[in-house]
C-alpha cells in the first residue's frame, strides 16, 4: 500500500489492516468504497439546519431520503458537539431511538449513533444501531465496554474538550502529529476493552478544537492520519473552516465542502460525511470509477462509428 500515481493524479492507499467490514447486513470493503455517511440531527440547535430535522417525521424522512439519494450511512444526532448545557441522557436517547427504530424497520442501510454517553449507546443499539460515533475520544471511557460487549463499531474521533465545554485558543505544536498520537492512545484503549480492531474507525476532528489553519493542515496531510490503518473518516460538511477560508456563509459552502471531502478520500479517508447527499456519492463514486474500483454506469461516448447523439444537417427543404 501507498502513493499511486497515475499521469498527475495521486491517490493515498490506505494500508487497511481490516479492509471487509460488517454493519449488521451490509458489508463494506473500505479498499475499493469510500462510504457517504448522511447527517440527522434531531435537536433544536444543530450546527447546520438550526432545527429542521427536530421533528420525528421529519428526522427519519431526511434519513430514508439520504437512503435514497444513495447515501451508504446515516449518522443520527441528538445533541450538538457545540459547547452548551448537558443533557440528560435519558432525554438524548428520547431524541434519537425512536429515529433509529423507524429507520432500523424501513432500511438495512448503516445507522450510527452520533453519542458519548454509554447509556444512550446502550439504547441506540438495541434500537438497531450499527455504530456508535464518539466525538469525544472516549470521554466516558464505559462507553469502550458497550460497544464491546454489543459487538458494533466505534468511531474514535480527535478532540481536546470535555464534552460541550469551551477550549480557548487550541494550540499545537504538529497538530497532526498530535492527533495520530491521541488515536493511537484510544486505540489501545478500546482494543483493551474488548473491541475487534475490524470494528474500529478513526476521525480527526475537522474543527473540533482547531483553528481554520490546524484543520486544513489536517485535510492537507490526511494521509497520515490514513497511515494509522483503519478506515478514517472525514466530517468536513459546511465546517466553519470552509466558511473562514472562502469567507461564505454556511447554505453557501457546499462546493468548499466537496473540495475537502475529496481532499481527504485521495489522502486516504474512506468516509466522509455530508449534508449534500447526492452531490457527494456522485464525487466518491466519480473517484472509484477513477481509481478502477467500479465500473461506469454505461460507455457510449468514442465507442462506436459516431458519438451520440449524431450531428444532423439542417433541412433546408420547403414543407
Amino acid at each position: 500500500m501507498g502513493w499511486s500515481t497515475q499521469g498527475v493524479a495521486a491517490v493515498f492507499e490506505p494500508p487497511l489492516l481490516h479492509p471487509l467490514h460488517h454493519f449488521g447486513h451490509v458489508e463494506l470493503d473500505f479498499s475499493r468504497r469510500i462510504a457517504v455517511m448522511a447527517i440527522v440531527n434531531r435537536t433544536p440547535d444543530s450546527f447546520y439546519d438550526a432545527g429542521r430535522t427536530f421533528a420525528l417525521d421529519s428526522a427519519v424522512a431526511a434519513a430514508l431520503t439520504a437512503v435514497d439519494d444513495g447515501a451508504d450511512w446515516v449518522d443520527i444526532g441528538g445533541v450538538p458537539f457545540a459547547p452548551g448545557p448537558p443533557l440528560d441522557a435519558h432525554e438524548e436517547a428520547d431524541r434519537i431511538v425512536p429515529v433509529i427504530q423507524q429507520v432500523r424497520s424501513a432500511s438495512p442501510t448503516i445507522i450510527s449513533a452520533d453519542t458519548f454517553l454509554p447509556a444512550v449507546a446502550e439504547r441506540a443499539i438495541e434500537a438497531g444501531a450499527d455504530v456508535i460515533n464518539d466525538t469525544t475520544g472516549l470521554a466516558y471511557p464505559e462507553l469502550a465496554r458497550v460497544v464491546a460487549d454489543a459487538g458494533v463499531h466505534l468511531v474514535l474521533t480527535h478532540s481536546l474538550a470535555k464534552p460541550r465545554t469551551v477550549y480557548a485558543r487550541p494550540a499545537y505544536s504538529d497538530v497532526v502529529t498530535e492527533i495520530v498520537d491521541f488515536l493511537r492512545q484510544r486505540i489501545d484503549v478500546a482494543l483493551h476493552a474488548g473491541i475487534a480492531p475490524e470494528k474500529i474507525i478513526i476521525d480527526p476532528g475537522h474543527d473540533l478544537n482547531k483553528n481554520t489553519l490546524h484543520t486544513l493542515e489536517i485535510t492537507r496531510r490526511f494521509s497520515e492520519i490514513a497511515e494509522l490503518g483503519y478506515p478514517a473518516l472525514a466530517a468536513v460538511s459546511n465546517k466553519d473552516f470552509i466558511g473562514e477560508t472562502l469567507d461564505l456563509p454556511k447554505p453557501d459552502r457546499t462546493s468548499g465542502s466537496l473540495a475537502a471531502a475529496t481532499m481527504c478520500a485521495l489522502g486516504g479517508a474512506r468516509i466522509v460525511r455530508m449534508h449534500s447527499v447526492t452531490d457527494s456519492v456522485h464525487a466518491m463514486r466519480l473517484i472509484e470509477a477513477a481509481q478502477g474500483w467500479r465500473e461506469p454506469a454505461y460507455l457510449k461516448h468514442n465507442m462506436g462509428e459516431i458519438n451520440e447523439p449524431a450531428h444532423q444537417p439542417r433541412d433546408t427543404t420547403d414543407a
